[in-house]
């Protein structure tokens, strides 16, 4: 019995893929409560201490002549600004440093999480789940403050046939409702699944045998993920700018 018991632990997995995802807190073994400083915690501050070097450090020192600190973070502005303004419009704009430091934070986070040994912030629904409703308070609030009652006309499509009106007036609400939860799930489990993956291959990688296709599968993980990672940032802020758009005008 004991030499089947001892078989049945060793044929199982070596690793453990999501054990990357646990929230652990930085000092002590302790549980992790409301004000515990955790490994969240710290690589949610590494990230705002990046963004805040490369636009605000970086850019200290303008020139004519940008230096690559100075041409990211103009990149990156010019990105977010033309964005808005595609997207939501002129009026968008006002509301350009709340997106601006969405997408930052975001792309930020999402990209540090590469790094081996990183804990990625963005993978825990906890997080984007704040950001996500953020944006969705904002832009409601927003809609109401602007617009008054006729706010509510976006869930009113005029154009439909009169009979169908109520029926999509429900549709429009339960789907205006949903938005925080898409938005965030979509970025969170992007985010995890990518990860859980790349653990999975680096498993593999212990195994002398399938070791050179394991490594080869890791880096054309690490290349697309990092295309995960901006393309995730992108589409978060590019929904906020959608939502945004909905609020200051919000008529079918």
């Amino acid at each position: 019995m004991a030499s089947e018991t001892h078989s049945g632990q060793g044929s199982g997995l070596e690793f453990h893929p999501m054990d990357q995802f646990i929230v652990k807190p930085l000092f002590g073994d302790g549980p992790v409560g409301m004000f515990t400083v955790t490994n969240v915690t710290l690589w949610m501050a590494i990230s705002v201490l990046a963004v805040v070097l490369l636009l605000i450090v970086g850019t200290s020192r303008r020139a004519i002549v940008p230096s690559r600190s100075q041409s990211v973070a103009e990149l990156a502005y010019g990105f977010v600004y033309k964005m808005i303004e595609d997207v939501a419009g002129k009026d968008g704009l006002k509301y350009f440093p709340y997106i601006m430091t969405l997408f930052m934070f975001v792309l930020f986070s999402n990209v540090l999480g590469l790094i081996p040994s990183a804990f990625t912030t963005t993978s825990h629904i906890a997080v984007t789940a704040v950001l996500a409703m953020g944006v969705f308070l904002t832009v409601t609030i927003l809609g109401f403050v602007k617009n008054g009652a006729a706010f509510l006309g976006l869930f009113w499509v005029s154009s439909a046939p009169l009979a169908l009106r109520p029926v999509l007036a429900l549709i429009e609400l339960i789907s205006y409702f949903v938005r925080p939860v898409s938005h965030s799930i979509r970025l969170a489990g992007n985010m995890m699944a990518g990860h859980a993956v790349l653990k999975v291959f680096a498993g593999f990688a212990a195994s002398a045998l399938i070791a050179p296709f394991a490594i080869g599968a890791i880096t054309a993980m690490y290349a697309l993920e990092l295309l995960v990672a901006c393309v995730q940032a992108y589409v978060f802020t590019i929904l906020t700018c959608v939502y945004l758009k909905d609020a200051l005008h919000p008529s079918h």
